[in-house]
Order: structure tokens, then sequence, then C-alpha cells
């Protein structure tokens, strides 16, 4: 138990920059706290003591602002980072060297009493907000986006944005606890712009009707429709754009 403890201090100092010392992670991280609460409570649990580990439970909830049930099962190396609002199931399991960031809510999707919490793969990222709601496991190395709702097994290596969360494939390998997210609406927008761009090299040798220069270009046919740009080291253009 102590060697548990130590390490949850170590994980701390690892992955928060802001993180100065052992003393101030164990004095302000209420993350820390929060594990440190549930690793009792659920010793108490498993020794077959449930009022007292829910009590426990409670109140480390008020305290921290994490909401652990005493019989989920959270392994070594895990860091919830700002804590507030983090919820983690009855049945849920978390592995090892996980990151969880604030409002987190690892929940449930039925009332009956089975296992029906995720299960969260080693060094998974799990970002401010997400939701993951249901029987699933979530595989090993994958990061699940900030806000995202997932409702389906997640393959391990995967990252997971969107409502419902959609699993898209990273263009590289990311190192470990990395926990930039491509932005799905920025790629959208630049492949579209680069197909647009294509089809129109296709066509510039095709004359343009009046009426389809007037339609470019607002209807009044005064001018061409000024070229679409593609992003310069991932800037848009504002004048490209009618927001």
């Amino acid at each position: 138990m102590l060697a548990t403890l130590r390490r949850d201090l170590r994980t701390a100092r690892d992955r928060d920059p802001a993180a100065r010392s052992a003393l101030e992670v164990a004095l302000c991280y209420p993350g820390v706290h929060a594990l440190w609460g549930h690793r009792v409570n659920h010793w108490l649990w498993t020794h077959r003591l449930p009022l007292l580990s829910r009590v426990g439970a409670e109140m480390t909830r008020k305290l921290t602002g994490v909401d652990i049930h005493p019989a989920a099962r959270i392994g070594e190396g895990v860091f919830i980072d700002h804590a507030t609002g983090v919820v983690i199931g009855e049945t849920a399991e978390v592995g090892d060297d996980v990151t969880i960031y604030h409002g987190v809510t690892l929940g449930g999707t039925s009332l009956e009493a089975t296992k029906r919490h995720p299960t969260i793969g080693d060094r998974v990222v799990i970002g401010a907000g997400a939701k993951v709601l249901g029987s699933f496991t979530v595989g090993a190395d994958s990061r699940i986006g900030a806000n995202a709702v997932v409702v389906h097994p997640v393959p391990p290596g995967s990252v997971v944005v969107g409502v419902p969360g959609q699993v898209i494939s990273p263009s590289r390998p990311q190192p470990a606890h990395d926990d930039r997210l491509p932005d799905l609406v920025g790629i959208s927008l630049q492949s579209l712009l680069t197909r647009v761009n294509r089809l129109e090299a296709t066509r510039a040798d095709t004359p343009v009707t009046a009426a389809a220069t007037a339609t470019t270009a607002g209807g009044d046919g005064a001018g061409e429709r000024p070229p679409i740009r593609l992003p310069q080291a991932g800037v848009w253009q504002g004048e490209d754009f009618s927001i």
C-alpha cells in the first residue's frame, strides 16, 4: 500500500509540469487525495466492510470533488488531473498509468447488478469532460478527446473524438502521455478545400458563363471568385470565409 501511494506521488510529479515537489503534490493535489482515499475505501470494501467503505467514499467526494465507488478497481500510476467532477462507477476497471482529466465520467447504461461500467486499458488518456458509458473495453494506449461520448468498444492505440465518439486513425505514432488530439473540423475543411482546388485545376480551361460568374461573385457579375487557400502553418485566413 505504501509503495502504491509513493508511486501516486511520483506519477503526479512526472505528468504535471506545475508540480514542484512531492510535498506540494501530497498537500495540494485533490486528484492524488481522491486516489489515496479510494485505495483505503477499496481495501475496506474487499474486506467485507461495505458500509464503512461507502461512508469513506462519500467523505472523499466531499473533500475532493471526485466520486469513486469503493468497488471500482484502479491500477497503479493513475493520475487524475484537476480532479473536480470525476465520476467512476462501481464495476469500472482502470488500468495502470492512465491519465484522467476533470469532468470525466466512467458510467453505466444498465440498471442490472452486473458488469455495467467500462474497462480502461493501460496508458489511456481521457480528456476533460469525456463520458465513457457502458460495459466495454477501451484498449491500451488509446486517447479519448475532450467532451467525447464513448458508447462502443475502442481498439488499442485508437484516438476517439466527437459525440458519439468516433475512432480515427492517427497519422503518426504518438509518444507516451501525449495529450494532443487532432482537429477533425480543420482536417475535414483542409481535405475539402484540397479537393475543390483539384477540381478547379482540372476545369481551368473551361469557359465560365456570365450566369456562373454572377453566382460566384455574389450575384452581381462583377469580378471573379477569390481563390480558396489552404491553411499555412495551421492558420486559416479569415478573408476566405464568411462567418
